[in-house]
């Protein structure tokens, strides 16, 4: 009889699609293809993107620091923790518990020391690869969002140079250009 080794077990887990089924409902990017007639719907699509970045930011906390901020990984010398970056987006950062330093050159010196137990070394790169991705994903739709703000903000404008030229309003009298210029 052959003892095979056991696998190492697992104290991280990342997310999975089960998770993301209840943010998909939410929105999707196939509100992104489809002819936009004004401001209005841009702004309400412009929504959609911002909740479901605040939804998977949520997420991240739930799912993802939850398990970072448990035994074994709170004695570790790096933690997963999130940053609010001045526009007001939320990520996922590598830093120093007492806030020291911050950054993915942390979580590769914890990654490639002695000191970190062999055990966690898998665990270690499944937080980073999840950490990557949703911080890409948060960011793309925060992204969207701004966009999307700022083309409904274009629409306005537009909108409100269209009416004041057919009302009349516009400060300028009305002048039929000469035919060689139409």
């Amino acid at each position: 009889m052959t003892l095979t080794p056991a696998a190492p077990a697992r104290r991280f887990y990342p997310l999975e699609q089960a998770d993301f089924q209840r943010l998909e409902q939410a929105a999707s990017l196939k509100g992104l293809l489809r002819p936009f007639k004004g401001k209005g719907t841009l702004t309400d699509w412009a929504s959609q993107c911002h909740a479901l970045r605040d939804d998977l930011v949520v997420l991240a906390q739930q799912r993802i620091l939850a398990q970072t901020d448990a035994y074994p990984f709170r004695l570790l010398p790096v933690q997963l923790a999130q940053q609010t970056t001045g526009a007001g987006t939320t990520f996922l950062r590598w830093r120093k518990p007492d806030r020291s330093a911050m950054g993915v050159v942390l979580w590769q010196e914890l990654l490639t020391s002695l000191t970190t137990p062999d055990t966690l070394i898998d665990d270690l790169y499944a937080m980073e690869v999840q950490r990557i991705v949703l911080n890409m994903q948060i960011s793309l739709l925060h992204t969207l969002g701004r966009q999307a703000q700022e083309c409904a903000s274009k629409l306005a404008q537009a909108e409100s140079t269209y009416l004041r030229r057919v009302h009349g309003d516009a400060a300028s009298p009305r002048t039929t250009p000469p035919k060689e210029s139409l």
